[in-house]
């Protein structure tokens, strides 16, 4: 049984993309190592060098138990000057008590002394299993040899360092032209369970070589989440450990952007949005058994929040997700999760499609309805559903994937 369960965990979910091309930010040296967190060879700490000016913005988790690392994180972009991260793979060191904290503590200051900076401008984040304190000898041990290693890993190793049950390597890249400059983002992202994301997503780290200021790079990232990061769900669950930060090395040269009137501005927080987006939707196609992406799309509630809540209602249900991965043409599961979501909804309002295909209006099934089309719409990999409450002009859209044995596989031993 566990041979089989670790081969599920190994492969390469259906709906993974090809890592794409990406370019060195100036300004990020990054170095990998391995440590034995847990019992696999492959490198597990990634420790990425930023150069000074570098300002960082980020968002962290609202889980009420979070980690040490996540609360030194908080407490540290107040300053908005970063020089270092340092990124544990196979151990989340939350729920720890002060032992955790003061690993974490002890990490960073051994980032700091290698770079030559304050432990206040080293960030820190650490992923895997929950209640299992940092050993502070494997964590120095990493720092060390990851230091010695800078700039010899790429995107691509120091991606796949930061994962844990990820089954591809997650990356995404965008450019903007700042007045007679082009500024060059990447953004790497590990994510596929315990993804109910309430800031962010469960690691997240983009990087550009743009110049601008602390709040309004901050001001940037805050509003890229929402429709983001803070749009998808795998399976409804918030970890301990959510981290999306931003680093900005200001190394392209040109005049620090200000304020969103600042030329250029406006293609930089797009830019920094078109990431986000991507990162997001890649953690979403590597849901944890997922054979079906699902876009959900509610309209007419009473507001967009309401809109988001319904939505996120129908995406998080469980009898939705498996009638999806069933191929299951069952919109009266959609009709329920409309109805327990709490929020303003009329019953002969309502309408439902499928892709494009209308099944339910004015609350009841469609004339003459033909549930072809929608089962061959169940078929492919990406799935569409909208739901129009025909209140009012909110609008959401949410993305989650289909609830399969594979999720159940993976969770049930998660911890070998």
């Amino acid at each position: 049984r566990i041979l089989a369960i670790k081969a599920t965990r190994m492969t390469r979910s259906p709906l993974a993309l090809p890592f794409p091309a990406l370019a060195p930010i100036a300004g990020v040296r990054i170095g990998t190592a391995t440590v034995p967190y847990k019992q696999w060879t492959r490198d597990c700490v990634t420790l990425v060098e930023l150069a000074p000016g570098t300002v960082v913005a980020g968002v962290t988790t609202q889980s009420k138990c979070p980690s040490p690392e996540v609360e030194l994180c908080r407490a540290k972009l107040a300053g908005g000057s970063a020089r270092g991260l340092v990124v544990n793979a196979g151990n989340s060191n939350a729920f720890t008590g002060m032992s955790g904290r003061q690993a974490a503590e002890a990490q960073a200051a051994r980032v700091a002394e290698r770079l030559g900076c304050s432990p206040n401008q080293v960030f820190s984040a650490s992923t895997g299993v929950i209640g299992v304190p940092l050993p502070v000898d494997l964590a120095l041990s990493g720092v060390d040899q990851a230091h010695a290693r800078l700039g010899e890993a790429d995107w691509l190793a120091a991606t796949n360092a930061i994962g844990t049950t990820d089954t591809f390597p997650k990356a995404a890249t965008a450019s903007a032209i700042i007045g007679s400059t082009r500024v060059t983002l990447v953004g790497i992202v590990k994510g596929s369970g315990m993804i109910a994301p309430d800031m962010a997503t469960m690691l997240g780290f983009i990087f550009t070589d743009a110049a601008i200021t602390p709040a309004l790079w901050q001001q940037m990232l805050s509003a890229a989440v929402g429709p983001t990061f803070n749009s998808i769900t795998v399976d409804s669950d918030t970890s301990t450990s959510d981290t999306v930060l931003a680093f900005a090395t200001g190394a392209a040269g040109h005049a620090p952007l200000t304020d969103m009137d600042s030329p250029g501005a406006d293609a930089l927080a797009a830019a920094l949005a078109a990431v986000c987006r991507q990162l997001a939707l890649l953690v979403v196609r590597d849901g944890e058994g997922a054979s079906k992406l699902i876009e959900v799309n509610v309209t007419g509630a009473v507001d967009d929040g309401s809109a988001k809540r319904v939505a996120l209602s129908i995406a998080n249900s469980p009898l939705v997700k498996t009638a999806i991965a069933g191929g299951d043409a069952n919109w009266g599961r959609v009709v329920m999760a409309v109805g327990k979501a709490g929020e303003p909804a009329e019953r002969d309002l309502l309408s439902i499609r499928f892709g494009d295909t209308l099944v339910a209006d004015a609350g009841m099934v469609v004339p003459g309805y033909d549930e072809a089309p929608v089962a061959a719409h169940l078929q492919g990999q990406e799935v569409r559903i909208t739901a129009d409450l025909g209140l009012g002009p909110g609008r959401a859209r949410v993305w989650t994937c289909d609830l399969t044995h594979g999720y159940i596989s993976i969770n049930a031993d998660y911890r070998s």
